[in-house]
């Protein structure tokens, strides 16, 4: 009878740890997919100096060819994009966005720009656990009169 009960002791202890593990594991992968798409939007942006029409519309058809579809809440005063089409509005802190921007001015008169992302925390049987934020910078460029405005 001992020996039954410390078997099964034995086999939840490797359960436990195995689900520790997908948890884990998970959590980076998310983070990771996230992070990988806050850098190549933060390239998008220096490149083509700024948010613009055109920037816009290739972060955007970055992020559903990678299928991105977490919402998140955004600071006041940021610029949120609302969804995946190009529209864009001043953030409402009780809205959700996919992905949002601000414009900063450095002390030199050049700009350069604050992006946050999103991931979840979403374990396949417990679903959506938590939310998290990806935040990240450009670095400063001379910026142009065309870019998106809230």
């Amino acid at each position: 009878m001992r020996e039954t009960i410390g078997t099964t002791w034995t086999f939840q202890l490797m359960i436990v740890f195995i689900l520790i593990f997908a948890c884990f594991l998970s959590l980076v992968i998310s983070y990771s997919k996230a992070y990988a798409i806050k850098n190549e939007s933060l390239s998008i942006i220096e490149k083509y100096e700024g948010v613009r029409d055109t920037s816009a519309e290739i972060i955007n058809n970055f992020l559903k060819e990678n299928a991105y579809r977490t919402k998140g809440n955004c600071p006041e005063g940021w610029i949120g994009a609302e969804n995946l089409e190009g529209t864009y509005q001043l953030v409402n802190t009780s809205q959700q966005y996919y992905y949002c921007f601000q414009e900063v001015p450095s002390q030199k008169g050049n700009i350069y720009y604050n992006i946050r992302f999103f991931y979840k925390f979403n374990l396949p049987i417990i679903g959506d656990i938590t939310t998290f934020r990806i935040d990240g910078s450009t670095s400063t460029f001379i910026g142009s009169n065309d870019r998106i405005q809230g």
